[in-house]
């Protein structure tokens, strides 16, 4: 039998947070929470080197005043928080002795600012994964900006797109799933370990669910672009499904309790997930 390749370690990385209602991530919550959560950065080693799985922040978009007026005005419920002074992406790498020119290959899972303003990073440089309609939206629908997609952080002829029109595998042990809803081309990702270090892995499903409770209630997400809230419900099932059949962890894209424990169990088991971690 051919022997099943696929990832042998897996960082996961806090790329800022966001004070944010609750309903913001769960459809027709009326509590009027507010809640901090995690932006999240997945660095994954695989065959041929690194791989990092969404960007982060564009900081200079959040700490240039006349660019935070126009792109995170307080007015719009969304509050985007950044640690220390330097890139978060830069900073996280550098916690793990990562160099940012190690990074081989990026996948994108959407284009809103939270996930892709670290884009700019791989300019000239390695190749990024993302689905056909999300950069067709970004690029061309007049409401891009209004819904949190900045064409300054994706809008550059050096970047390399590598687009896929539906399910991909973009490496060995990594798939990449259309989830759209929360936005038109919104992908997950399917990481799978690599027979040397075992078995098993995760789905990660990015804000196709943002909080645990998406997933265990099966509760639509509180934003979605050209679609009706219920039909991000779909998408979902369906990564609830991939992970019960394949026997993978269904990580939640923004959990601020989920995000915090699952990094640090990773890290005590070297990149491998850790049981009760």
């Amino acid at each position: 039998m051919r022997r099943k390749t696929g990832v042998r370690r897996i960082v996961l990385l806090t790329l800022g947070w966001e004070r944010i209602l609750k309903s913001y991530s769960v459809h027709g919550d009326m509590s009027g929470d507010t809640i901090a959560e995690p932006v999240p950065g997945v660095l994954l080693e695989c065959d041929g080197g690194w791989m990092l799985l969404d960007t982060g922040f564009n900081p200079a978009l959040i700490r240039d005043p006349p660019l935070r007026r126009r792109f995170h005005n307080p007015d719009s419920g969304v509050e985007a928080i950044l640690t220390g002074g330097g890139d978060p992406l830069e900073t996280a790498l550098d916690e793990i002795a990562v160099p940012i020119d190690a990074i081989s290959a990026v996948a994108i899972s959407h284009l809103h600012n939270d996930h892709v303003g670290g884009a700019r990073h791989f300019s000239g440089s390695a190749p990024l994964h993302l689905q056909r309609a999300e950069l067709s939206y970004g690029l061309s629908s007049p409401d891009a900006e209004r819904n949190g997609m900045y064409r300054i952080d994706f809008d550059d002829p050096s970047l390399d797109w590598r687009l896929a029109d539906g399910d991909a595998e973009i490496a060995p042990g990594v798939t990449a799933v259309l989830t759209a809803g929360h936005t038109p081309g919104h992908q997950s990702f399917i990481v799978e370990y690599d027979e040397s270090v075992g078995s098993g892995g995760f789905v990660f499903a990015f804000d196709a669910a943002d909080l645990t409770e998406n997933i265990e209630g099966e509760l639509p997400v509180g934003s979605f672009i050209d679609c009706e809230p219920d039909d991000t419900v779909e998408p979902i099932r369906r990564l609830k499904a991939i992970a019960r059949e394949r026997g993978l962890l269904l990580v939640p894209g923004h959990d601020p309790v989920v995000w915090p424990q699952l990094t640090r169990a990773l890290a005590a088991g070297g990149g491998r997930h850790v049981s009760g971690g």
